[in-house]
Protein backbone atom coordinates (compact mmCIF):
# COMPACT_ATOMS: atom_id res chain seq x y z
CA UNK A 1 0.00 0.00 0.00
CA UNK A 2 1.73 3.19 -1.34
CA UNK A 3 1.19 6.86 0.73
CA UNK A 4 1.20 8.72 -2.11
CA UNK A 5 -0.70 8.00 -6.06
CA UNK A 6 0.47 9.56 -8.24
CA UNK A 7 -2.03 9.32 -11.66
CA UNK A 8 -0.71 9.33 -15.41
CA UNK A 9 -4.16 8.45 -17.45
CA UNK A 10 -3.40 9.74 -21.07
CA UNK A 11 -1.26 7.48 -23.44
CA UNK A 12 0.43 10.26 -24.79
CA UNK A 13 2.88 11.94 -23.36
CA UNK A 14 1.75 16.13 -23.38
CA UNK A 15 3.13 18.88 -21.16
CA UNK A 16 1.41 17.64 -18.40
CA UNK A 17 2.79 14.48 -18.85
CA UNK A 18 6.67 16.04 -18.32
CA UNK A 19 5.37 18.03 -15.15
CA UNK A 20 4.74 15.25 -13.62
CA UNK A 21 7.42 12.81 -14.72
CA UNK A 22 10.16 15.88 -14.02
CA UNK A 23 8.39 16.06 -10.13
CA UNK A 24 7.96 12.28 -9.91
CA UNK A 25 11.48 11.55 -10.49
CA UNK A 26 12.34 13.92 -7.31
CA UNK A 27 9.06 12.45 -5.15
CA UNK A 28 10.23 8.77 -5.81
CA UNK A 29 13.24 9.19 -2.82
CA UNK A 30 10.71 11.05 -0.78
CA UNK A 31 7.69 8.47 -0.56
CA UNK A 32 6.54 5.05 -0.74
CA UNK A 33 4.68 6.05 -4.23
CA UNK A 34 3.31 4.13 -6.85
CA UNK A 35 2.70 5.45 -10.52
CA UNK A 36 -0.87 5.02 -11.71
CA UNK A 37 -1.84 4.16 -15.62
CA UNK A 38 0.82 5.03 -17.98
CA UNK A 39 4.20 4.90 -18.08
CA UNK A 40 6.76 7.95 -17.40
CA UNK A 41 10.48 8.35 -18.45
CA UNK A 42 12.37 7.24 -15.68
CA UNK A 43 9.99 7.05 -13.38
CA UNK A 44 8.84 3.85 -11.58
CA UNK A 45 6.64 1.27 -13.51
CA UNK A 46 3.16 2.08 -13.26
CA UNK A 47 0.29 -0.46 -11.36
CA UNK A 48 -2.94 -0.71 -13.03
CA UNK A 49 -5.93 1.83 -11.93
CA UNK A 50 -7.44 -1.74 -10.83
CA UNK A 51 -4.61 -2.31 -8.35
CA UNK A 52 -4.46 1.25 -7.05
CA UNK A 53 -8.08 1.27 -6.30
CA UNK A 54 -7.82 -1.92 -4.26
CA UNK A 55 -4.56 -0.97 -2.57
CA UNK A 56 -6.40 2.42 -1.04
CA UNK A 57 -9.10 0.78 0.08
CA UNK A 58 -7.04 0.74 3.31
CA UNK A 59 -5.14 3.32 5.30
CA UNK A 60 -1.45 3.04 4.77
CA UNK A 61 0.76 2.24 7.48
CA UNK A 62 1.49 5.52 9.46
CA UNK A 63 -0.76 7.80 7.81
CA UNK A 64 -4.28 8.69 7.89
CA UNK A 65 -4.86 8.28 4.23
CA UNK A 66 -3.52 7.72 1.08
CA UNK A 67 -2.97 11.03 -1.23
CA UNK A 68 -3.98 10.93 -4.83
CA UNK A 69 -2.45 13.27 -6.71
CA UNK A 70 -4.02 13.96 -9.99
CA UNK A 71 -3.66 16.72 -13.02
CA UNK A 72 -6.16 15.66 -15.76
CA UNK A 73 -10.23 15.24 -15.56
CA UNK A 74 -10.47 11.75 -15.82
CA UNK A 75 -8.12 11.09 -13.25
CA UNK A 76 -10.26 13.74 -10.93
CA UNK A 77 -12.96 11.42 -11.79
CA UNK A 78 -11.46 8.06 -10.64
CA UNK A 79 -10.21 9.79 -7.24
CA UNK A 80 -13.81 10.84 -6.35
CA UNK A 81 -15.40 8.13 -7.22
CA UNK A 82 -12.93 6.13 -4.79
CA UNK A 83 -13.38 8.77 -2.23
CA UNK A 84 -16.72 9.73 -2.31
CA UNK A 85 -18.50 6.31 -3.80
CA UNK A 86 -16.21 3.58 -2.26
CA UNK A 87 -15.39 5.60 0.97
CA UNK A 88 -11.68 5.01 1.21
CA UNK A 89 -9.36 6.86 2.86
CA UNK A 90 -7.76 9.01 0.67
CA UNK A 91 -7.24 12.30 -0.18
CA UNK A 92 -6.99 14.21 -3.41
CA UNK A 93 -4.46 17.03 -4.42
CA UNK A 94 -5.25 18.69 -8.06
CA UNK A 95 -2.30 20.60 -9.86
CA UNK A 96 -3.38 23.45 -11.97
CA UNK A 97 -1.52 25.18 -14.49
CA UNK A 98 -4.48 26.65 -16.61
CA UNK A 99 -4.46 30.68 -16.53
CA UNK A 100 -8.03 30.95 -18.06
CA UNK A 101 -11.50 29.44 -16.31
CA UNK A 102 -11.95 26.11 -16.73
CA UNK A 103 -15.19 24.98 -18.10
CA UNK A 104 -18.29 24.03 -16.49
CA UNK A 105 -17.50 20.29 -15.90
CA UNK A 106 -14.00 20.60 -14.64
CA UNK A 107 -14.85 23.34 -12.65
CA UNK A 108 -17.34 21.22 -10.45
CA UNK A 109 -14.69 18.78 -10.17
CA UNK A 110 -11.95 20.53 -9.18
CA UNK A 111 -14.70 22.51 -6.36
CA UNK A 112 -14.11 19.10 -5.04
CA UNK A 113 -10.64 18.28 -4.76
CA UNK A 114 -9.22 18.13 -1.00
CA UNK A 115 -6.36 20.60 -2.12
CA UNK A 116 -5.18 22.32 -5.25
CA UNK A 117 -1.79 23.41 -5.93
CA UNK A 118 -1.42 26.19 -8.93
CA UNK A 119 1.55 26.60 -11.22
CA UNK A 120 1.40 30.57 -10.68
CA UNK A 121 -0.52 33.61 -9.28
CA UNK A 122 -2.20 34.29 -11.98
CA UNK A 123 -3.54 30.35 -12.65
CA UNK A 124 -4.41 30.64 -8.53
CA UNK A 125 -7.06 33.01 -9.35
CA UNK A 126 -9.30 30.80 -11.22
CA UNK A 127 -9.32 28.01 -9.08
CA UNK A 128 -10.64 26.97 -5.18
CA UNK A 129 -8.83 25.44 -2.59
CA UNK A 130 -5.55 26.92 -3.25
CA UNK A 131 -2.95 25.92 -0.33
CA UNK A 132 -0.16 26.56 -2.17
CA UNK A 133 1.41 28.27 -5.54
CA UNK A 134 4.21 26.41 -6.75
CA UNK A 135 5.73 26.37 -9.95
CA UNK A 136 6.95 23.48 -12.44
CA UNK A 137 10.31 22.72 -12.32
CA UNK A 138 12.82 20.86 -14.75
CA UNK A 139 15.13 17.34 -13.71
CA UNK A 140 18.19 19.36 -14.04
CA UNK A 141 19.72 16.03 -13.78
CA UNK A 142 17.81 14.57 -16.92
CA UNK A 143 18.16 17.51 -18.80
CA UNK A 144 22.02 18.99 -19.06
CA UNK A 145 24.28 20.69 -21.53
CA UNK A 146 26.53 19.20 -23.94
CA UNK A 147 29.79 18.82 -23.35
CA UNK A 148 30.31 19.95 -27.15
CA UNK A 149 27.20 21.28 -28.82
CA UNK A 150 28.39 21.17 -32.41
CA UNK A 151 29.06 17.51 -32.12
CA UNK A 152 25.87 16.96 -30.42
CA UNK A 153 23.93 18.01 -32.91
CA UNK A 154 25.46 16.32 -35.80
CA UNK A 155 25.01 12.66 -34.10
CA UNK A 156 21.63 13.37 -34.51
CA UNK A 157 21.51 13.57 -38.19
CA UNK A 158 19.32 16.48 -39.23
CA UNK A 159 22.14 18.32 -41.38
CA UNK A 160 23.79 21.87 -41.05
CA UNK A 161 25.67 22.91 -37.79
CA UNK A 162 23.47 24.42 -35.57
CA UNK A 163 19.77 23.56 -34.74
CA UNK A 164 16.59 25.26 -33.78
CA UNK A 165 13.49 23.84 -32.01
CA UNK A 166 10.01 24.05 -31.44
CA UNK A 167 8.19 21.21 -29.35
CA UNK A 168 4.31 20.20 -28.80
CA UNK A 169 1.40 19.42 -30.70
CA UNK A 170 1.04 20.96 -34.62
CA UNK A 171 -1.73 22.62 -34.03
CA UNK A 172 -2.66 26.88 -34.21
CA UNK A 173 -3.22 27.08 -30.57
CA UNK A 174 0.17 26.03 -29.93
CA UNK A 175 2.05 28.37 -32.79
CA UNK A 176 3.45 26.34 -35.22
CA UNK A 177 2.80 28.29 -37.75
CA UNK A 178 4.13 31.10 -36.59
CA UNK A 179 7.54 29.31 -35.83
CA UNK A 180 7.30 28.38 -39.68
CA UNK A 181 6.80 32.04 -40.69
CA UNK A 182 9.26 33.18 -38.33
CA UNK A 183 11.70 30.21 -39.50
CA UNK A 184 11.17 31.09 -43.02
CA UNK A 185 12.48 34.76 -42.56
CA UNK A 186 15.62 33.75 -40.14
CA UNK A 187 16.83 30.63 -42.19
CA UNK A 188 17.47 32.03 -45.52
CA UNK A 189 20.78 34.17 -44.68
CA UNK A 190 21.85 31.07 -42.44
CA UNK A 191 22.03 28.66 -44.70
CA UNK A 192 24.03 26.26 -41.64
CA UNK A 193 20.78 26.18 -39.51
CA UNK A 194 18.13 23.36 -39.32
CA UNK A 195 14.78 24.17 -37.29
CA UNK A 196 12.55 21.58 -36.17
CA UNK A 197 8.71 21.14 -35.85
CA UNK A 198 8.82 18.27 -32.64
CA UNK A 199 5.50 17.02 -32.21
CA UNK A 200 2.18 15.46 -33.85
CA UNK A 201 -0.92 16.87 -34.92
CA UNK A 202 -3.76 14.09 -35.41
CA UNK A 203 -7.04 14.67 -36.57
CA UNK A 204 -8.58 18.24 -37.33
CA UNK A 205 -5.20 19.29 -37.68
CA UNK A 206 -3.46 17.04 -40.18
CA UNK A 207 -4.37 19.74 -42.97
CA UNK A 208 -3.34 22.66 -40.69
CA UNK A 209 0.12 20.51 -41.31
CA UNK A 210 -0.15 19.63 -44.56
CA UNK A 211 -0.45 23.54 -45.41
CA UNK A 212 2.62 24.60 -43.35
CA UNK A 213 4.68 21.83 -45.14
CA UNK A 214 3.33 23.51 -48.68
CA UNK A 215 4.64 26.68 -47.29
CA UNK A 216 8.15 25.30 -46.43
CA UNK A 217 8.23 23.89 -49.82
CA UNK A 218 7.48 27.23 -52.22
CA UNK A 219 9.65 28.37 -50.21
CA UNK A 220 12.86 26.15 -50.63
CA UNK A 221 13.28 25.03 -47.76
CA UNK A 222 12.13 21.73 -47.31
CA UNK A 223 15.52 20.54 -46.68
CA UNK A 224 15.79 22.82 -43.51
CA UNK A 225 12.72 23.47 -41.61
CA UNK A 226 12.11 19.77 -40.68
CA UNK A 227 8.76 18.06 -39.68
CA UNK A 228 10.09 15.35 -37.46
CA UNK A 229 6.60 14.12 -35.62
CA UNK A 230 6.33 12.97 -32.33
CA UNK A 231 9.53 12.07 -30.59
CA UNK A 232 9.74 9.83 -28.10
CA UNK A 233 10.39 10.99 -24.34
CA UNK A 234 13.56 9.27 -23.56
CA UNK A 235 14.92 10.81 -27.14
CA UNK A 236 14.43 14.91 -25.70
CA UNK A 237 17.20 15.18 -23.40
CA UNK A 238 19.56 14.63 -26.26
CA UNK A 239 18.20 16.88 -28.28
CA UNK A 240 17.69 19.50 -26.16
CA UNK A 241 21.56 19.15 -25.34
CA UNK A 242 22.18 19.67 -28.92
CA UNK A 243 20.46 22.81 -29.90
CA UNK A 244 21.20 26.19 -30.02
CA UNK A 245 17.82 27.83 -29.59
CA UNK A 246 13.91 26.78 -28.48
CA UNK A 247 11.41 28.52 -30.08
CA UNK A 248 7.58 28.56 -28.33
CA UNK A 249 5.21 30.81 -29.78
CA UNK A 250 1.54 29.69 -28.60
CA UNK A 251 -0.96 31.98 -28.49
CA UNK A 252 -2.37 30.26 -25.12
CA UNK A 253 -0.15 28.20 -22.63
CA UNK A 254 -0.57 27.22 -19.05
CA UNK A 255 2.73 27.38 -17.83
CA UNK A 256 5.03 25.56 -21.07
CA UNK A 257 7.87 23.36 -20.09
CA UNK A 258 10.12 23.34 -23.34
CA UNK A 259 12.11 26.77 -22.49
CA UNK A 260 12.56 25.37 -19.13
CA UNK A 261 14.12 21.70 -20.27
CA UNK A 262 15.82 24.10 -22.77
CA UNK A 263 17.81 26.25 -20.47
CA UNK A 264 18.48 23.18 -18.00
CA UNK A 265 20.67 21.97 -21.46
CA UNK A 266 22.42 25.63 -21.79
CA UNK A 267 19.91 26.66 -24.41
CA UNK A 268 18.31 29.93 -24.43
CA UNK A 269 14.46 30.64 -26.01
CA UNK A 270 12.71 32.74 -27.62
CA UNK A 271 9.11 32.53 -26.14
CA UNK A 272 5.31 34.48 -26.89
CA UNK A 273 3.31 36.15 -24.29
CA UNK A 274 2.02 33.65 -22.52
CA UNK A 275 2.43 30.66 -20.03
CA UNK A 276 5.30 31.56 -17.50
CA UNK A 277 8.25 32.38 -19.88
CA UNK A 278 8.44 35.65 -19.03
CA UNK A 279 9.65 34.52 -15.01
CA UNK A 280 12.28 32.15 -17.30
CA UNK A 281 14.13 34.60 -19.08
CA UNK A 282 16.19 36.35 -16.12
CA UNK A 283 14.96 39.68 -17.13
CA UNK A 284 16.07 38.79 -20.72
CA UNK A 285 19.86 37.61 -19.66
CA UNK A 286 18.80 33.91 -21.25
CA UNK A 287 15.51 34.07 -23.13
CA UNK A 288 13.50 36.87 -24.96
CA UNK A 289 10.16 37.35 -24.82
CA UNK A 290 8.02 38.78 -27.90
CA UNK A 291 3.95 39.99 -28.46
CA UNK A 292 1.32 37.48 -29.42
CA UNK A 293 1.21 36.83 -33.44
CA UNK A 294 4.76 38.37 -33.88
CA UNK A 295 6.45 35.92 -36.20
CA UNK A 296 8.75 38.75 -37.60
CA UNK A 297 9.75 39.67 -33.55
CA UNK A 298 10.40 36.21 -33.03
CA UNK A 299 12.87 36.00 -35.83
CA UNK A 300 14.61 38.97 -34.75
CA UNK A 301 15.26 37.58 -31.21
CA UNK A 302 16.37 34.43 -32.35
CA UNK A 303 18.84 36.21 -34.61
CA UNK A 304 20.26 38.23 -31.49
CA UNK A 305 20.27 35.07 -29.36
CA UNK A 306 21.69 32.90 -31.91
CA UNK A 307 24.91 35.08 -31.87
CA UNK A 308 25.21 34.96 -28.00
CA UNK A 309 23.84 31.12 -27.60
CA UNK A 310 27.73 30.25 -25.83
CA UNK A 311 27.82 33.81 -23.82
CA UNK A 312 24.38 32.34 -22.67
CA UNK A 313 24.62 28.61 -22.07
CA UNK A 314 26.04 28.99 -18.15
CA UNK A 315 23.40 31.29 -17.11
CA UNK A 316 20.58 29.74 -18.40
CA UNK A 317 21.58 26.18 -16.63
CA UNK A 318 22.34 28.30 -13.60
CA UNK A 319 18.66 29.70 -13.77
CA UNK A 320 16.71 26.52 -14.27
CA UNK A 321 18.94 24.65 -11.31
CA UNK A 322 18.73 27.73 -8.95
CA UNK A 323 15.04 28.74 -9.11
CA UNK A 324 12.66 26.09 -11.05
CA UNK A 325 14.36 22.78 -10.18
CA UNK A 326 11.90 19.60 -9.80
CA UNK A 327 13.26 19.46 -6.35
CA UNK A 328 12.21 23.01 -5.56
CA UNK A 329 9.09 22.24 -6.86
CA UNK A 330 8.97 18.67 -4.60
CA UNK A 331 9.75 20.74 -1.38
CA UNK A 332 6.66 22.92 -2.25
CA UNK A 333 4.18 19.79 -3.30
CA UNK A 334 5.91 18.22 -0.10
CA UNK A 335 4.49 21.44 2.27
CA UNK A 336 0.86 20.32 0.69
CA UNK A 337 1.26 16.33 1.56
CA UNK A 338 2.33 17.31 5.05
CA UNK A 339 -0.35 19.49 5.84
CA UNK A 340 -3.00 17.36 5.14
CA UNK A 341 -1.45 14.36 6.58
CA UNK A 342 -1.36 16.89 9.73
CA UNK A 343 -4.46 18.12 9.58
CA UNK A 344 -6.64 15.88 7.64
Amino acid sequence: MAELYITNFNPHYTGVSATAANVLRAQVRRYDLALVGQPLPGCPDPITRRAARTASLKAPPGRPFAIWHVRRNPEMRAALWLRDIRRAPIRIVFTSAAQRLHSLYPRWLISRMDAVIATTEKAAEFVPHVRAVVPHGVDCERFSPASERAGAWATLGYGGKRGIATVGRVRPEKGTDLFVEAMLRLLPDMPETVALVVGRAGGKHEAFLENLKSQVAAAGLADRILFVGEMPPDDLPALMRALSLVVQLPRYEGYGMVPLEGLASGVPFVGSETGYYRNFSGQRRVGTVVPLDKAEAAAAAARDLLGRVDEIAPLAREIAKSHFSAEAEADGIDRVYQALWSNG
